[in-house]
């Protein structure tokens, strides 16, 4: 316990991650939701927005097979490699459909987004950020999306939180708001689970 009070970024999801084998904790988010929902099915494809340091890819390689595939994007590199998946270190403003297209990929199941900006303290701006990495999610989603696709994106709650939703609402039948257990107290984060693209 004298590791928690040191480290305040120690918690009993970060250990257990590690004992896992994961990367970071935010897997266990995504296995709450996959828990509840199962968004992630054998032979999908599927595209992981901010994947770095891998541990959302990590764990939809383990439940797509060999059929499936997983492509992440993120600028920092991730931790983890896998036949099942493609990593591109670039920025998620610069991917076209047309660089997804080349590797093969021209429309995918399901859509994650773990992104989050680098956060300054200043929770007005942060958000502003947030909703801003939400809707360039959104915007690849209608696009890149099978029809009845999934798209599972992380949001930053705040004032324009509902105009957020709306816009998810236009694109899909159904978007519910999560905060999984694994999610650190007192944070602002949210995410929206869109089902059954229009």
């Amino acid at each position: 316990m004298k590791s928690s009070k040191k480290n305040p970024w120690f918690d009993k999801w970060a250990e257990l991650a590690k004992k896992k084998g994961y990367p970071a904790r935010s897997v266990f988010k995504l296995m709450e939701i996959q828990e509840k929902f199962k968004i992630i099915k054998p032979g999908y494809k599927v595209l992981d927005l901010g994947a770095s340091p891998g541990s959302w890819s990590q764990f939809v390689c383990e439940i797509i097979g060999p059929q499936g595939h997983a492509v992440g994007v993120d600028l920092e590199p991730v931790k983890f490699k896998s036949n099942l998946f493609t990593f591109l270190q670039k920025d998620v403003f610069e991917l076209t459909e047309d660089e997804l297209k080349s590797l093969g990929f021209s429309e995918f199941d399901l859509i994650l987004s773990d992104m989050a900006p680098k956060t300054t303290g200043i929770q007005i701006r942060d958000h502003i950020q947030s909703v801003e990495l939400s809707l360039r999610a959104l915007e690849l989603a209608k696009n890149l999306l099978r029809k009845g696709g999934t798209l599972l994106v992380k949001i930053f709650d705040g004032p324009e939180f509902p105009k957020v939703r709306k816009e998810f609402e236009k694109i899909f039948q159904s978007v519910k708001i999560l905060k999984p257990k694994a999610t650190r107290k007192g944070s602002k984060e949210l995410f929206l689970l869109a089902l059954n693209k229009k």
